[in-house]
């Protein structure tokens, strides 16, 4: 992306004001980008990309082309972690700005869309996601080469650096994955396996990228989630109905205020487990906001990849009613197995939902979660374990939770055929 910028202050300065706490009206289609950006001046500047060509429009008074807020707004656009919303209609300033290009060149305005140029933009990320890989292989050779020790004295700029360039490559989702890096190899005592598996999953990605072209559906799906190339809506189709019971609900914000909620359901019928993730800038609301425990009954649209499936809900009306308890739990060795066979399909997976029955929470160092078996699950370190043996009283329970680095996180418990958030 920064590509394009006319000098290098542009670009440090596109990158300090990458950030969704100065920008509001933030959407995308397929041809536009257009977002507000607070400035110096009272009202704030109105930002528009074409990405057709791409050209920029910006209304500060910068003569720079394009301006460091142009740049920033393609940032946000490409690392596709839902900050820059996929939206059908453009704001009206974006949408006047395209239709006077549109009628300068005499082309036609009926917005439909053009599959040579849609072809040629294909072929342009491809290319430009390629060139990053080789460098990230690069990099991932020398790693290995002078040695886990030396990688874990590196300071975090070594990280954020290669992070960021992964980033420029349209490649944010590696790019998120190596940055984190940079705080774990130092907070984790199991760096050192912790530092080897990622090691051996990135490089995994590295390998599939070469033979992006023979992947089928699902293995594609996969390897778009983890290299961050998102789906637009009308590229997600595969549609199935049921009765979806609301058995998780976990909420996270990022260093630039960005909130995002995964909600995960459960299939009745289908036996199922699906993942919706919604986002929301700083102060904005969630547009998805199901009710802990309720059932859904209604249609969700599939993204392509493995189990379990991020999903979205349609736009018919959907049927909400109460639930009972957690419909699908079971024990550890069979959550286990599920996650391996879920591991197996897909090495990238990080968060693998466990739906657990007859847990007992233990207070140990670390604590642990026990089933009626015997068999025992190690808890994550933020997990309020009091608040675990409050509700549950010392008892047996039953409770969801995400399985993420051999460690558990949960979401709900079951109290009373209610499910309770943690």
């Amino acid at each position: 992306m920064l590509e394009h910028a006319p000098d290098a202050s542009s670009a440090k300065a596109a990158r300090g004001l990458a950030n969704p706490r100065t920008w509001s009206d933030l959407g995308s289609n397929e041809s536009l980008v257009w977002g507000k950006c607070q400035g110096s001046a009272r009202v704030p500047y109105q930002v528009t990309v074409d990405l057709t060509e791409p050209a920029f429009r910006c209304t500060c008074p910068s003569r720079k082309l394009p301006c460091k807020h142009g740049l920033a707004l393609l940032l946000m656009w490409a690392a596709n972690n839902g900050v820059v919303a996929d939206l059908e209609a453009a704001e009206p300033f974006a949408a006047d700005w395209a239709a006077q290009r549109a009628s300068r060149k005499a082309t036609n305005t009926d917005r439909t869309p053009d599959p040579e140029g849609q072809a040629k933009r294909l072929a342009e990320r491809e290319s430009l996601m390629s060139a990053g890989i080789d460098d990230f292989e690069r990099w991932l050779h020398d790693i290995v080469r002078q040695g886990l020790a030396s990688a874990r004295r590196q300071p975090p700029s070594f990280w954020d650096t290669a992070g960021a360039r992964l980033v420029d490559a349209q490649i944010p989702g590696l790019g998120e994955r190596v940055r984190a890096m940079g705080s774990d190899i130092h907070a984790r005592n199991d760096w050192a396996p912790h530092l080897l598996g990622e090691l051996g999953r990135w490089y995994l990605a590295v390998r599939a990228w070469r033979r992006h072209a023979e992947l089928d559906d699902t293995a594609m799906g996969d390897l778009r989630t983890v290299l961050g190339w998102s789906r637009r809506r009308n590229e997600i189709g595969d549609r199935v109905a049921d009765r979806w019971w609301v058995v998780g609900l976990s909420q996270e914000e990022d260093d630039n205020s960005l909130l995002s909620q995964r909600t995960w359901l459960y299939g009745e019928r289908t036996g199922e487990t699906v993942m919706l993730l919604d986002f929301a800038a700083a102060g904005q609301a969630l547009k998805v906001a199901q009710v802990l425990g309720s059932i859904v009954d209604g249609e969700v649209a599939r993204y392509p990849g493995g189990e379990p499936r991020r999903a979205l809900l349609t736009d018919e009306e959907h049927k909400i009613t109460q639930g009972a308890g957690l419909p699908h739990a079971t024990n550890v060795d069979k959550a286990l197995d599920q996650a391996a066979r879920w591991l197996a399909g897909n090495p990238w997976l990080r968060r693998i939902p466990m739906a657990l029955r007859g847990m007992t929470v233990v207070p140990t160092e670390p604590a642990l979660v026990v089933d009626e078996d015997g068999a025992a699950l190690t808890l994550a370190p933020e997990t309020d374990i009091w608040q675990l043996l409050a509700l549950s009283g010392g008892h047996p329970v039953r409770l969801f939770a995400e399985w993420i680095d051999e460690r558990l996180h949960p979401l709900s418990v079951e109290i009373d055929d209610r499910l309770v958030p943690l």
